[in-house]
């Protein structure tokens, strides 16, 4: 009886080795990409569906200046961050949350903005398959950029994440942390993340 308790521990143990190495092995297997930007807002005020800044209504204009008058323009979205398993040899087609951090820095035209992270557990995508991973984001574009105007500025957050905005004007610096057989480890320096391609940590 006791072999056999032995024997089921054994197997079980090496059954979920099994599975976090393959977790792992996806982890490393990575690339990323940015995908689209939703939800624009400037000083409160939607713009995700306008074209440009004379769409803007008279009454929303004025509620922009007005909070462009006290020092800040406050910038809110969701940028949605791809992570992407390829297809090819190595991985495993199982889904996984084997990543337990996202550490993230927000550029905007080569600008360092904010930073931030995600500490609970992201999916991990099985082989040839391709997770979305939103981030909200919430940026006082007068801090970042205040050599410009307020048309600029509002400018600058239509070509973002307006009707016509793509996220071509950002990138990010991501640093995971996975899970492993010794404990959480956080792969050294960062991959930078754009929005023409998928990049991994190579």
């Amino acid at each position: 009886m006791k072999k056999l308790l032995f024997l089921v521990l054994l197997a079980f143990v090496l059954s979920s080795c099994s599975g976090i190495k393959d977790a792992v092995t996806n982890a490393e297997r990575l690339q990323w990409k940015l995908g689209s930007v939703t939800g624009m807002s400037v000083a409160g005020i939607n713009i995700a569906k306008i074209s440009g800044f004379n769409n803007i209504s008279p009454l929303d204009i004025l509620k922009i200046t007005n909070v462009f008058s006290t020092g800040k323009l406050p910038a809110n979205f969701t940028l949605n961050l791809l992570a992407k398993n390829p297809e090819g040899s190595g991985g495993s087609p199982n889904s996984s949350d084997a990543i337990r951090a996202l550490n993230w820095r927000l550029l905007i035209d080569n600008v360092e903005t904010i930073t931030g992270d995600i500490n609970s557990p992201i999916t991990i995508p099985g082989v040839g398959q391709t997770a979305t991973i939103p981030l909200n984001m919430s940026v006082d574009l007068l801090q970042f950029f205040n050599n410009q105007g307020l048309q600029n500025l509002v400018g600058l957050a239509l070509g973002i994440g307006g009707a016509n905005g793509s996220p071509a004007r950002l990138s990010l610096k991501i640093k995971p942390t996975v899970d492993t057989f010794l404990g959480p480890f956080t792969y050294p320096g960062e991959i930078t993340v754009i929005d023409r391609e998928f990049r991994g940590r190579n």
